[in-house]
């Protein structure tokens, strides 16, 4: 191994140990970012193991606080140059919100007009700096809510780690190079993830595509919108018009959205644009 891999590996393991005083459990990394051991079962057809086994390589399962156990894990992966973190454990049940920049998307303004429609704004919270020029912010969850992982379902670009899933530590290097935090914002603590985000993070069960179209081509979304007052005419479209493109409904449903959202008070030209800014966030094209 050469010199460079070992200072990486042991400057990883430095900021893993430190990232594990702050109660944040972690594992050991490669250069490609993927958990640095392998699986002890990957030619055993039997039912997953999570780590009951007692031996490394079960992933995110590995995650630990432990300063002895993340030491023997960067001991068994010493290739490992860098570190993951755990989202959804206790004590900060963190939620990863990860923002690209890549493939002309821009992922930090698509949050901001999510946070315009939906009514939160992002609080100082950490922030680290990827080497492709993305950000992942670091938000904490309530104890009894499980966020699911997502990519790109918010908006293009936005994509979300919370249970099982993790998060590249600030100090990790990998082959795209080194993850660094924000200036005056590495000891910030984790902020509360904002009540209109969260929402958006857990959707209320959507009904699928055939129950749609059995109950008159979405009637309950367009109902939801005639229904709404003042001061939620726009947000519960914009709403109903993203479950409508999710569920392959976008174009057929567009007309009676438009005309419900005018019975509540809405010019045309200010429900076209929200329905349009959905089929955007959805990653359709109006």
């Amino acid at each position: 191994m050469a010199t460079t891999d070992r200072q990486a590996t042991t400057l990883a393991l430095a900021h893993a140990l430190s990232a594990a005083e702050r109660g944040l459990a972690v594992l050991p990394l490669s250069r490609t970012k993927l958990p640095a051991l392998r699986s002890p079962h990957r030619d055993d057809p039997g039912p997953a193991c999570h780590g009951g086994c007692g031996r490394f390589g079960h992933g995110v399962y590995d995650a630990s606080t432990d300063p002895a156990r993340i030491r023997e894990m960067f001991a068994a992966a010493p290739w490992a140059t860098g570190y993951g973190i755990a989202c959804g454990l206790p004590p900060y049940h963190l939620i990863g919100v990860d923002l690209d920049t890549k493939s002309g998307t821009d992922a930090p303004a698509a949050l901001r007009e999510l946070g315009l429609r939906h009514l939160f704004t992002v609080p100082d919270t950490v922030v680290v700096l990827t080497p492709s020029g993305g950000r992942h912010l670091w938000l904490t969850g309530p104890p009894d809510v499980v966020v699911p992982n997502s990519a790109s379902r918010l908006a293009p670009g936005i994509d979300i780690r919370g249970a099982g899933g993790y998060l590249v530590g600030p100090g990790s290097r990998t082959a795209h190079g080194v993850y660094g935090t924000l200036p005056g914002t590495a000891r910030l603590p984790p902020a509360a993830c904002p009540p209109g985000l969260l929402r958006l993070l857990l959707p209320p069960p959507r009904t699928p595509h055939r129950a749609l179209a059995e109950h008159g081509h979405g009637h309950g979304l367009v109902h939801f919108v005639l229904t709404a007052h003042e001061g939620q005419r726009n947000t519960r479209l914009f709403w109903a018009a993203c479950r409508a493109y999710e569920n392959g409904l976008g174009p057929a449903l567009a007309a009676s959205l438009t005309e419900a959202a005018r019975h509540t008070g809405l010019t045309e030209q200010e429900a076209r644009a929200t329905i349009a800014s959905a089929a955007r966030m959805t990653g359709h094209r109006p």
